[in-house]
């Protein structure tokens, strides 16, 4: 299978941080945006970033900015049809998403993903750590995902579907285990900042 491209996802409106980009948010004098591609780039092909409204303002990142084609914030589902309708542009087979507000995701997410997938026709693989509560917890935002099923997805999306895993768990989606709990650690309120400052 061919390298998968990357996708950060940065289309939601940040309502616990009082609206706005939480991707540009400083973290340790650097944007929790420039952390997060600095941890993807290396593992996958190439690298957009889906975001709505002006793609002016991420120009300094130098990534193609994607739009969802869905109207009015849907959730991270259609930010992964936006990266799978670029995808198809580019002839990739896969996209690998991460959050813009997660900056410290594991550097090995990219084989990981895709060593879980082996022998799947449509590679589909969400990421999961460790929960006390609940035995795992799935980490929606970060997965690899098939151009293939992008019309499947485009289809449950018109059809009101908004749950990442309500999609993949009817494709028959796979897990892949990341051991450390902090791993997917996001940033959603000022205090989070405050501990990721920490956790720096």
């Amino acid at each position: 299978m061919k390298q998968p491209l990357g996708v950060i996802l940065a289309g939601g409106q940040a309502t616990r941080m009082g609206g706005g980009d939480k991707g540009l948010l400083e973290l340790g004098g650097e944007t929790l945006l420039s952390r997060v591609q600095g941890r993807l780039e290396p593992q996958v092909a190439d690298i957009a970033l889906n975001a709505n409204g002006d793609a002016a303002r991420f120009a300094p990142f130098g990534m193609p900015v994607i739009a969802d084609s869905f109207e009015g914030f849907v959730g991270p589902l259609a930010g992964v049809l936006a990266g799978l309708d670029w995808a198809a542009e580019q002839g990739a087979e896969t996209i690998v998403t991460a959050a813009a507000d997660t900056p410290f995701f594991p550097c090995d997410l990219v084989p990981q993903l895709l060593l879980a997938s082996e022998g799947m026709e449509h590679p589909l693989v969400l990421a999961v750590t460790p929960d006390e509560k609940r035995a795992r917890a799935r980490h929606p935002t970060f997965g690899l995902w098939p151009v293939a099923l992008r019309e499947d997805l485009r289809k449950a999306l018109a059809g009101g579907l908004r749950k990442v895993v309500l999609w993949t768990d009817a494709h028959s989606g796979r897990e892949a285990m990341f051991p450390q709990e902090a791993a997917f650690f996001n940033v959603n309120t000022p205090l989070d900042l405050e501990t990721a400052e920490a956790m720096l």
